[in-house]
């Protein structure tokens, strides 16, 4: 490292741009060989610091949201889902959503990607700088009656709940909940209600919800009412996509009209 790289690196610490600190010296001595024009140089190191910058916000704000895995809209398999347009997940992938504070509900049985549609459009969000969080409908649960116990329930509502513009829920109606654990639910839902935005998945169409939510019709209906009413609705069908090679192989065999729970 020579003198005027060690003078460059120490005038950048401070300022916080250690990506140009980093790439100077390769990219002065390309200029050199190109003759680039200094204006150009100069350009070249700021766009590799801005698009570093956001490279590693990205990282950060994913490993904060706590997704299971990474899934983009790409990954999505359109004829395998029925149901879901492709340009209503370009719609979506928009965020237009969560600036409006709106809900998507992914409705539909195990396996037709569900979760994975929920996680494309949370990588969205990361990727445009919105605080996401991923969790499922049992982790939530618990963190909450955990709060509740310990008398941090408001705490832990602003720190886990309020501090997120984007809310995951997967996977609500696969086990049940009881009375305590409802009421907690529809107190998160409240709480946010029209002030940021959900996505959720359930295997359970809305009718059945309350077999969920401890027989509590009423609870049921009132937390249904704040989720949907700013809501979009994305029924998916299908067959599990997870077992599509044991399909494939003669090795499960589906009958008509057999729903995949």
């Amino acid at each position: 490292m020579n003198r005027q790289h060690e003078c460059l690196r120490f005038l950048c610490e401070p300022r916080n741009l250690p990506f140009i600190a980093q790439g100077y010296a390769g990219a002065a001595q390309t200029a050199a060989e190109q003759g680039t024009a200094y204006s150009d140089f100069l350009e070249s190191l700021l766009k590799t610091e801005a698009a570093s910058r956001q490279v590693r916000k990205h990282s950060r704000m994913t490993r904060l949201a706590g997704f299971p895995a990474i899934k983009t809209r790409e990954d999505f398999d359109f004829p395998f889902a029925a149901g879901v347009k492709k340009s209503q997940l370009d719609e979506l992938a928009g965020l237009g959503f969560v600036e409006r504070n709106e809900n998507v509900v992914l409705i539909g049985p195990s396996g037709v990607g569900k979760t994975p549609l929920a996680i494309a459009l949370g990588d969205r969000a990361t990727q445009a700088g919105l605080k996401t969080r991923f969790m499922t409908a049992a982790d939530l649960l618990m963190t909450l009656s955990v709060a509740h116990a310990q008398n941090q329930l408001k705490t832990v509502m602003q720190r886990a709940i309020s501090g997120y513009r984007l809310l995951i829920i997967d996977e609500i109606g696969y086990l049940p909940i009881n009375r305590e654990q409802a009421n907690l639910f529809f107190q998160v839902i409240a709480a946010r209600y029209e002030r940021g935005s959900w996505i959720v998945t359930s295997n359970l169409p809305f009718g059945q919800w309350d077999a969920t939510f401890a027989q509590d019709a009423t609870l049921t209906a009132a937390l249904l009412d704040r989720l949907l009413h700013h809501a979009r609705i994305v029924p998916i069908a299908g067959e599990s996509y997870r077992l599509k090679p044991q399909r494939q192989a003669g090795m499960v065999q589906v009958r008509k009209g057999e729903a995949n729970a």
